[in-house]
């Protein structure tokens, strides 16, 4: 299968071929199933292991820790609560719903697909503060941390406990054969990439596919970092910047949530990628990001 994107300057050639973010080369022999479930996984287990987050009190001592520009008070005031939703080891994970009076629109935000990105956990957590300070016509449901075991290791990962590439594990159209094949020829078995033995084989990935079955968000906004750019996939026009980061759509990947979302389920999915894992933008950003996020529901999503 070829995958041909148009018209890319050649510095913006480079840099996607940088960041593993282009896919135009068809997939020749596909690894199997079998060889690929038994290569080499991302993060060896380090000595003991956190423990269990189990109330979201415990939540936020920890994220108050770890994360930058988050405080024990800020994350308080987020009013946390506990899904039915458990990662590979055991932590719950949490989320908080923000409900306007009128809402027409259910919008899901999520941070932490990847444990290393503590950035986008941080975005999260502050944007439910805005949401409560913000009318508009949508239901919100924030999830801040989707891989807390990748987060909570004391060198953080991309990967969850498994060694699996949460945003590589959702069921795209022939995974079975793509997936595997992109990682192999294209990641050359990069193990930060291991997309796992089969789609939706991690609890924290088969949580969020059924939550978009059960709850239908009319959009999906999924925080990453640190390659400052916006990323979008879906059938309606995308925004064009949030903040200072603007649109540069840079191609799909399978098994990715965007592509999932975005491209087979006609979920717009709105991808933020902030320039730093470990840096925060200044609050007059993240302010600024979520009222341009406002303006492009309403501009295009019909929420007002």
């Amino acid at each position: 299968m070829d995958f041909v994107f148009d018209g890319m300057r050649a510095w913006r050639s480079v840099r996607r071929a940088a960041i593993g973010v282009t896919f135009g080369l068809a997939f020749g022999a596909t690894a199997s199933l079998s060889a690929l479930a038994a290569s080499p996984r991302a993060n060896a287990k380090a000595p003991g292991k956190p423990p269990i987050m189990s109330t979201p009190k415990a939540f936020c001592d920890e994220m108050a820790q770890r994360l930058p520009n988050v405080s024990n008070g800020l994350c308080a005031r987020a009013q946390l609560g506990l899904t039915n939703a458990k990662s590979v080891l055991g932590q719950p994970l949490f989320q908080r719903d923000v409900v306007s009076p009128n809402a027409h629109l259910r919008v899901l935000v999520i941070g932490g697909i990847h444990g290393d990105e503590l950035s986008s956990t941080a975005l999260v957590l502050n944007w439910i503060g805005a949401a409560q300070e913000t009318p508009s016509n949508i239901h919100w449901r924030f999830v801040p941390l989707v891989n807390p075991d990748g987060m909570l290791l004391a060198k953080p990962t991309r990967t969850n406990a498994r060694g699996v590439d949460l945003n590589r594990n959702f069921p795209t159209p022939s995974w079975d054969k793509e997936a595997p094949a992109y990682w192999s020829q294209r990641t050359k078995n990069d193990p930060r990439r291991y997309p796992g033995p089969k789609p939706l084989s991690e609890p924290e990935s088969r949580w969020l596919h059924d939550e978009m079955d059960q709850w239908k968000p009319n959009l999906i906004v999924s925080v990453h970092a640190p390659y400052g750019v916006l990323d979008f996939d879906g059938p309606t026009v995308a925004p064009q910047r949030l903040g200072r980061l603007y649109l540069d759509q840079v191609g799909i990947f399978p098994g990715s949530l965007g592509n999932y979302g975005g491209v087979h389920k006609k979920v717009p999915v709105v991808t933020i990628e902030l320039q730093s894992a470990l840096r925060t933008p200044q609050e007059a950003e993240i302010r600024q990001m979520w009222l341009d996020l406002l303006r492009w529901t309403a501009e295009r999503l019909g929420a007002n």
